[in-house]
């Protein structure tokens, strides 16, 4: 994938600056900051510990740039957002992409996760990605809502497929859309915030 572009900045609803940039080792202390400074019901369905150090050390140390792209949003040197795109380069799955969309919960209703999202779809089109999908548990109420929104649709329900901090049982729902379909959502979606001179 083509990196050159980074780093990006853009803009939120509320005229916040962010910049966009992949992860990178560096980076590793301020990510530990961030997923420590999240609430833990924001926490409670991640796929690792992201409070252990060795954990967020070894997921940067482990990125393969043609399986994954994750990104970072900063404001003033402070990560605000994590996103990451996900791609099968063999066998029948490698048409579709996985994104996983983790904001601070002070940046969830400005716009910060369909920015990101639509960050990753942009990549997930150069890749050659013809469908999206997503993985939220049940009771994720807010993603649900946000990805419908997007034009994600449910694909399956899958029961207690999935395992809380806490030990709790809880059913996985898979969500997906074609590429184009959701491209062209998550332009109309900017649209109506973005300021005029960058329409």
């Amino acid at each position: 994938m083509d990196l050159s572009g980074y780093p990006k900045t853009k803009r939120l609803k509320d005229k916040t600056i962010i910049i966009l940039r992949p992860l990178v080792m560096e980076d590793k202390d301020e990510l530990l900051r961030f997923y420590k400074n999240l609430p833990e019901q924001d926490r409670m369905f991640l796929k690792y510990d992201v409070l252990k150090e060795e954990n967020i050390q070894k997921r940067i140390a482990h990125i393969n740039c043609s399986e994954e792209l994750p990104i970072i949003t900063l404001i003033k040197n402070s990560i605000v957002g994590d996103a990451t795109l996900y791609k099968a380069t063999y066998g029948w799955s490698r048409h579709i992409g996985e994104i996983r969309v983790v904001v601070a919960r002070e940046y969830q209703k400005k716009g910060l996760g369909t920015l990101l999202a639509k960050e990753l779809v942009d990549q997930a089109v150069n890749m050659g990605i013809d469908k999206i999908t997503a993985e939220i548990a049940e009771e994720q109420f807010s993603a649900i809502k946000a990805f419908s929104k997007l034009g994600f649709v449910q694909e399956a329900i899958l029961k207690d497929f999935v395992m809380d901090l806490k030990g709790a049982k809880h059913n996985l729902i898979i969500m997906s859309n074609d590429i184009g379909q959701l491209w062209k959502k998550m332009e109309d979606l900017l649209m109506d915030w973005l300021p005029s001179h960058e329409h």
